[in-house]
């Protein structure tokens, strides 16, 4: 009887596993989460706290898990900390890993500033995504700001994307990050 039902239980397991392959096979080969939110201060208030690397204690989501993790400013060249070629490095706990970002592009339309970063994740796992940040004008003091992380998936992570909604989790912080970014813009 015991045996019936192990077979039984490890059957149900085995399916299961199958289901969830299959269904990791199905997923896309990237991924793609963004959140937009209206902000009441002109995107020249709003831009310097997102090129600016050290701004980002002020609003990132990312900030807060790890109050110790150790960060690293500058680039290439020069210690500096905004800008084009820019650069951010942490090391934190679990709740923050290791990773490495880069202002690669700042593009300056009519009503409408891009800043693309290059993210590339170290710890927990590798991965290498790109981040961008768009700011519409609206008005003199109005201005939408849309945060969006796009990259490839490989097979591994598209199993954890069966098993987790990323854009949920993921949105998630890019809300709250966008909310921080809203209180600390608005300030007067």
């Amino acid at each position: 009887m015991l045996k019936k039902i192990l077979l039984a239980l490890g059957a149900v397991i085995g399916l299961g596993v199958l289901v969830v392959l299959v269904l990791a096979a199905l997923k896309a080969d990237t991924f793609s989460v963004e959140r937009t939110m209206t902000i009441n201060a002109p995107s020249a208030k709003i831009i310097p706290l997102v090129t600016n690397f050290r701004s980002w204690t002020l609003w990132s989501p990312y900030e807060k898990p790890d109050p110790d993790m150790k960060r690293t400013y500058g680039n290439e060249t020069a210690p500096i900390y905004h800008g084009i070629n820019s650069t951010y490095e942490w090391e934190g706990n679990a709740n923050v890993g290791q990773g490495k970002m880069r202002i690669a592009e700042v593009l300056q339309g009519k009503d409408e500033t891009r800043i693309i970063i290059k993210l590339d994740f170290i710890k927990p796992f590798e991965a290498h995504n790109d981040a961008e940040f768009k700011f519409v004008d609206k008005g003199p003091a109005t201005t939408d700001v849309t945060w969006k992380m796009s990259g490839p998936v490989t097979f591994f992570p598209k199993i954890i994307h069966v098993l987790i909604d990323m854009d949920a989790m993921i949105g998630g912080q890019f809300e709250e990050g966008l909310n921080n970014l809203k209180a600390v813009a608005e300030k007067p």
